[in-house]
């Protein structure tokens, strides 16, 4: 690579999207003394997050965080702009628009034309392919993954994902840059959500089933923050916005086969979004919220809506007990971990730790999902996973490493390249 400058020497990031996790992005920065432009090409929404800035920073003088002096000198780093031609200088850019594949594709089309060669360009997509990103790029050796979590200025963990070809000085680099900034940063390898939201996937998918099959939001978010999770998947959902992954398929044009176990498993989600009911954003989601407050408040609409979607879905309704909940969502939790490992897409069950640990609230006293399972047992978790297929079927199969780990009576963190297999991908 060409470029000849390192993490404590960059003085000059870009952050391309001036929505909500951008704006936390270019606060990250900032607050490690470096200098950003935000673009975006809305004046609009420039405005808008520039005002927000600048009361965050009047939000963290007034509760004594920082002086007055160190608050003007912070917003002194901030500049915007709704020109690409101003960030042709900047070591690095952040690229924080919503996922849309073919948007971020064109904008990197637009910084390779644009931005000085030496530049790194980093995609904060949640889910999407770097490869097919840095594709349309003449430097994939330079372009990665930097996944920041929301609210970006406030989260530690950092997600940085390679490319196929992305120089591992780069990812170097950029690790360095990310302590730097404060986050706790673990490199994954590039596939469909990364190690985060890979395996917040079948953890997310047996709390829906939940649903279907007999439980209510409540019971499913209280039987997994008693376990020690910080907030149940129902609660987060409502936090995050039950219509991005809504909005997310739509704009994809995404259609699940009706009936199947993936269309089955958005309907309750499909049905609050038609309601208009999109989470803690518009006081009404799972639960509903009093104007001003973020508790999550029981909702009996809901509840009949949850009730009534499985019926109609063909479901017999049942008792379920909380330490069913807690079973199914952590034992597909900890299986998807396994493939991750197995893929080499983590390098260490550590790593995995880590992740859960800094960005999705597992108990610290567990020690993560994977320290967790090995505490267990891996024998103990094979053997709960092998139950739970008999009873719920292909879903909960114990993945390749999980068994030849329980046979050789070893656990995650013994895990070393030889039984990494990067073609099981």
């Amino acid at each position: 690579m060409t470029q000849n400058f390192q993490a404590a020497t960059v003085e000059q990031v870009a952050v391309i999207g001036a929505g909500t996790m951008g704006r936390g992005i270019a606060i990250s920065f900032v607050n490690a003394g470096i200098n950003v432009t935000l673009l975006d090409l809305n004046d609009d929404v420039r405005a808008k997050a520039m005002d927000y800035i600048g009361k965050i920073y009047a939000q963290m003088v007034e509760r004594e965080r920082i002086t007055q002096e160190q608050m003007d000198a912070r917003l002194a780093c901030f500049s915007d702009t709704g020109s690409y031609a101003d960030i042709a200088h900047v070591q690095l850019v952040v690229e924080a628009v919503y996922e849309n594949l073919a948007l971020k594709q064109t904008i990197f089309r637009e910084l390779d034309r644009v931005v000085n060669a030496d530049a790194i360009l980093a995609t904060n997509t949640s889910y999407l392919d770097i490869d097919a990103i840095a594709a349309e790029t003449s430097r994939p050796e330079k372009v990665l993954g930097m996944h920041f979590f929301s609210p970006a200025h406030i989260m530690k963990l950092l997600e940085i994902v390679r490319g196929a070809k992305t120089d591992p000085a780069v990812l170097d680099l950029v690790e360095a840059l990310g302590a730097r900034i404060g986050k706790v940063a673990v490199v994954a390898g590039n596939c469909h959500g990364f190690i985060g939201n890979r395996m917040l996937e079948p953890y997310v998918f047996q709390s829906r089933r939940l649903l279907l099959e007999g439980a209510l939001p409540q019971q499913v978010d209280q039987a997994l923050e008693a376990f020690g999770m910080a907030m149940g998947p129902f609660r987060m959902y409502d936090v995050v916005g039950i219509d991005l992954e809504w909005r997310s398929r739509q704009m994809a044009e995404v259609k699940f086969e009706q009936g199947s176990a993936d269309e089955l498993n958005v309907r309750v989600d499909d049905r609050l979004c038609e309601m208009e009911r999109f989470g803690q954003k518009n006081g009404k989601g799972y639960y509903r919220y009093e104007a001003g407050s973020r508790q999550a408040l029981r909702d009996e609409d809901v509840e009949a809506l949850v009730i009534s979607t499985s019926i109609d879905a063909g479901f017999e309704r049942r008792s379920i007990s909380d330490n069913e909940i807690v079973e199914r969502c952590l034992l597909g939790l900890i299986n998807e971990g396994a493939r991750i490992l197995q893929e080499g897409i983590a390098s260490s069950s550590a790593d995995i730790d880590k992740v859960y640990l800094n960005g999705y609230g597992f108990p610290a006293e567990c020690g993560g999902p994977m320290a967790y399972a090995d505490e267990r047992g891996i024998a103990n978790v094979y053997n709960a996973l092998k139950a739970l297929e008999a009873e719920h079927g292909e879903f909960f199969k114990p993945a390749a490493l999980l068994q030849r780990l329980a046979e050789q009576q070893r656990c995650f963190a013994d895990v070393n390249s030889s039984d990494i297999n990067t073609e099981s991908k």
